[in-house]
């Protein structure tokens, strides 16, 4: 059979013809799968992935955000480096002593930086004394703010360079809040528990949640024995052994200066049952000796020092462990951050606990401000924009919940970051997150809370790709890498700086 050039041309002519003309046919995320959809044909029992002709054809824009754009809202903050000398993980064996280490207010200059490009926190209209506030509140003689977020802030990420900025400015040094029972690498103190200890989370769906409810105000629990919620009777108590259980509370290798610097420690607790006894040692010397308070109530044992330990043991004994809520390594005074990372959660467990425990644990601890980040978690479950406003309302409730149980508290929220996901063979930001952070903005604005678009500040629609190829984030086109987490702190920190030195200059 003699077959010309021509009819293989016409052929091939006719086969692409038909497969562009499949494109008009082919429907926009007609494939749904797990987390996402992809363009192609949904018919009855059967799914074909397949372009639409606006994908062949490349005529969506895939992202709004560009590598100048990214470079420019990246690099904007780095003068500050220049302006403010920051003990950046700064080696203990490298420090003589405590006395060198130097802690003087700063001053911040921003003369040489172009703040344009600084995505600025927007303000409910309600409120228009909100900065003037929480200046006021920073300048207190003791101001603890509580940052609750997910897996972004695992290992005091982000909260500990904006706690390290806040104290240079206001005062105040330690890194605040640190879970006995440790599911992630701490880069902010040295807190070393027993091998029999373990952790419960209200946050966390693998496991099984108390009755009782009481997970106090850092929704999670470490005890050193099986969790019991009522007290066993007098003879199977007779019969159980004592155990025995250690906390140890070292200097840092690495961390900020200021951060390895504290005097005050609180052991919280509660629904302590039976007796444990407790024994504090600095440097193996006995320097306190106690029991716990056995009334079931929340308590703060308090371990106060005339300087930072370098070797803090604490020992405890007891049949049945108490729930423990962690410690607090504080200055006790200026400004003290709680990092609280919930792996998975999406700001929506507070209103499930004990209001309470909550509160008792709240009006000890007195803080002022709350920062609240969350949604990324929620991102790819949200399928429509009736889900979206659900998940916005459902977010005040939660914020509205913590504010009947702390007194005159600021809540400033910051959005999900941009995120990727496979569309097509293309990392493209999740067609429903632009919609969730405008909606979330709008929701925060109208029920008196602050509000930071982490979405914008980096750059909007596209940008989480350009910051995995410039490494500031990971391959899982979610999360930060270490140098992504330090720019995107410093947006956020530049951004609050900005509006509180524009309350009065000299001040800062």
């Amino acid at each position: 059979m003699n077959i010309k050039p021509i009819q293989i041309a016409v052929f091939l002519i006719l086969v692409l013809g038909v497969l562009f003309g499949l494109t008009f046919l082919s429907q926009e995320e007609a494939i749904k799968k797990k987390h996402k959809a992809e363009d192609g044909f949904a018919l009855t029992g059967l799914q074909i992935k397949y372009p639409t002709t606006e994908n062949f054809l490349q005529l969506e824009e895939d992202s709004v955000a560009t590598l100048e754009q990214i470079k420019t809202v990246t690099t904007s903050v780095i003068p500050i480096e220049e302006e403010v000398p920051e003990e950046t993980l700064v080696n203990v064996d490298s420090i003589i002593s405590e006395p060198e280490v130097k802690l003087v207010p700063q001053k911040i200059d921003f003369s040489k930086i172009d703040t344009t490009q600084i995505v600025r926190i927007r303000y409910p209209d309600s409120m228009p004394d909100f900065i003037s506030d929480l200046r006021k509140k920073l300048n207190s003689k003791q101001c603890r703010i509580l940052h609750y977020g997910d897996s972004q802030l695992e290992g005091d990420r982000i909260t500990s360079y904006l706690r390290n900025r806040l104290q240079g400015l206001y005062g105040g040094s330690g890194p605040g809040f640190i879970p006995i029972k440790q599911v992630y690498r701490q880069i902010s103190a040295e807190v070393v528990p027993s091998d029999n200890w373990e952790r419960y989370a209200l946050f966390d769906p693998t496991q099984a949640k108390f009755s009782h409810k009481k997970y106090g105000t850092y929704m999670s629990i470490s005890r050193f024995t099986p969790a019991v919620e009522t007290l066993p009777d007098s003879l199977a108590l007779d019969t159980m052994a004592i155990q025995k259980a250690t906390i140890t509370i070292g200097k840092t290798k690495k961390s900020y200066a200021r951060l390895r610097k504290f005097n005050t420690i609180g052991l919280h607790y509660g629904n302590c049952l039976d007796a444990i006894k407790v024994k504090v040692y600095n440097n193996d010397q006995l320097i306190q000796r106690d029991s716990l308070i056995a009334d079931a109530n929340y308590h703060n044992y308090k371990i106060k020092l005339p300087s930072t330990p370098t070797n803090l043991r604490i020992e405890l004994e007891g049949k049945i462990s108490a729930d423990f809520y962690g410690l607090t390594l504080d200055s006790g005074k200026g400004v003290q951050i709680d990092n609280v990372a919930m792996r998975g959660a999406s700001g929506t467990v507070f209103a499930k606990s004990s209001a309470t425990n909550y509160s008792r644990m709240t009006r000890t601890l007195k803080p002022k401000v709350v920062i609240m980040q969350y949604g990324g978690n929620t991102v790819p479950y949200l399928k429509d924009s009736t889900q979206v406003e659900n998940y916005s309302k459902y977010i005040i409730h939660q914020i509205n919940w913590i504010k009947r149980r702390t007194k005159g508290v600021q809540v400033i929220f910051i959005g999900p970051t941009d995120m990727s996901t496979s569309v097509n063979g293309n990392m493209e930001t999740y067609k429903i997150l632009p919609y969730l952070n405008q909606t979330l903005m709008e929701t925060c604005l109208k029920n008196e809370v602050a509000y930071w678009s982490m979405y914008d500040a980096m750059g909007g629609k596209g940008s989480m790709k350009l910051w995995v190829d410039e490494k500031l984030a990971g391959s899982d086109y979610t999360h930060f890498t270490p140098k992504g987490t330090k720019i995107i702190s410093e947006l956020f920190f530049t951004a609050l700086y900005l509006d509180l030195k524009s309350e009065n200059d000299e001040a800062l």
